[in-house]
Formats: C-alpha cells, structure tokens, sequence
C-alpha cells in the first residue's frame, strides 16, 4: 500500500496540482490590501479571508482528486495494469485514498504557512484589539484539512458505484452542502419554531442528521478569527467522530470496489 500512496502522489505532483496550488496561493498577497479597508478589524478580516481561501482551495482539491481519481484510472485503463500485480483491490483503494490525503495534508501546511505570514505582517502594521492565538488558527486548519479529507471519503464511495466522474463530483458537491447544513437543520427541528411540522418529515430530518456527515463541527474558524477558547473534549469527539466515519465509509467502499465488473 505504501507504494501505491506514492504513486498517487507522484501522479499528482505530474498533474501540476502543487504548482496550480502555488499559483493560487498568490492571492494571499492580495489580503493585506483588501483587509486594510476594514478600519477597525483589519487582523480579524485578515484571519476570516485567510483562512476562507485556505478552506476553498481544499474543497477544490478534495472534490476533483477524490471525485476522479478512480475514474481516470478505470478510464485509463491504469486500474487493470495495477490490480495485476501482487495488490489487492482493498490494498489500491486504500492507497489512492491515503496518498490524496495527505497531498491535503501537505497542501493545507503550506497553505497554512502562507495564511501565518500574511496575518502577522497585518498584525504588525494594524495591531489587533485583542490577541492573536496561534495555536488555535493552526488548529482551525488542520481540522479544516480532517473535514475535507473526510469528504475524500465520500468521493471514494461515490467513485466505487459510479462509471463516470459525475456522480463522484456533483455528489461529492451536494454531500457537502447537505452536511454543512445538518446540525442548522436539526437544530430547527428541535427549537419550537418547528411545531408546524408533519412528524414524519421530523424523522426523516432526524435521520438524515445522523447518517450525513456534519461538517460545521470541524469549523474553528470563529475561534480563530475572535480568540475564543476551544473546548477540549469537543476536539476530541470530533477527531474520534471523524476516524469513525471515514473507516466506516472506506470499509463500505472497499467492500464495494472489491466485487465491481471493470471493463
């Protein structure tokens, strides 16, 4: 498995992803700029637009690597020429899985160090009211990185049912609309602003808040941007709700690709 994850990283980096990445990042320098026209919060629009470009270039990334890598190799044929060798299907699976992983990872640490420079030099020029705390905007991304490396996950499940890349992307899309939205909705449902509401369609919302992943509960940026405390033991359900759902979702897939007909 190890040397498919390089392969998948090695592929990537052919693609030219890193560099378009890099490319993309210019947009950081733009940030100051922009932040300068905020006359009191300028630190704090520096972290909200520093961390919102972070969030959008790794929701870029998990939606087209994850939504088509499968399908490029299945299109290409490269999944035949693989799966001869001495490599289980789980074992590719797997391995494509953890090496766009932790491509996000990478990218979200480079991405990460770009957003630190730019809100100490905002810092610098405009000090901030209240005190910059590192620790808790490294933290806001790294677990934006979980976040959409758990909807990695669901473009691989799409993937594995899927003969084209338009179920994997679009659902991938609207997976990640839906679980951005579900702790709102449930929250809805249970305020009495919802009596109106048929008992049925409060079921089925309940249900669907349980089986969809809830992505607003890896979203620190609030923390960050204002220097709120985080709670400990909210981190720690969310980094064990996130290793139970991503395992569950790769056994799921891995169960599936394993008795998919390539042709």
């Amino acid at each position: 498995m190890m040397t498919m994850i390089g392969i998948t990283l090695k592929g990537i980096f052919r693609d030219r992803v890193f560099q378009g990445i890099m490319v993309t990042a210019c947009a950081f320098l733009l940030i100051p700029v922009i932040a300068s026209l905020s006359m009191r919060q300028v630190t704090e629009l520096s972290v909200t637009l520093s961390l919102s470009l972070i969030s959008f270039i790794l929701l870029l990334l998990s939606v087209f690597l994850g939504g088509t890598s499968l399908w490029k190799d299945i299109d290409r044929r490269y999944t035949f020429s693989v799966l001869g060798l001495p490599l289980s299907r789980q074992s590719y699976l797997l391995g494509r899985f953890c090496g766009t992983a932790l491509f996000v990872m990478l990218s979200a640490a480079v991405l990460g160090a770009a957003a630190f420079a730019v809100v100490c030099y905002s810092s610098a020029i405009y000090p901030a009211d209240r005190p910059i705390i590192w620790s808790t905007m490294a933290l806001c991304i790294l677990f934006d990185a979980l976040k959409y490396i758990l909807l990695i996950a669901v473009a691989f499940l799409l993937s594995t049912v899927s003969t084209s890349f338009f179920l994997p992307v679009f659902g991938t899309i609207a997976m990640f609309f839906a679980g951005g939205v579900a702790q709102q909705v449930h929250e809805y449902i249970l305020s009495p602003a919802s009596e109106s509401i048929s008992p049925v369609v409060r079921q089925i919302a309940n249900g669907l808040y349980y089986l969809l992943p809830n992505f607003e509960a890896f979203d620190l940026k609030v923390n960050a941007i204002y220097g709120l405390p985080l709670p400990t033991g909210g981190l720690l359900l969310t980094l064990g709700y996130f290793f139970v759902y991503v395992t569950f979702l790769l056994s799921v897939s891995t169960a599936i690709f394993s008795r998919r007909e390539l042709r």
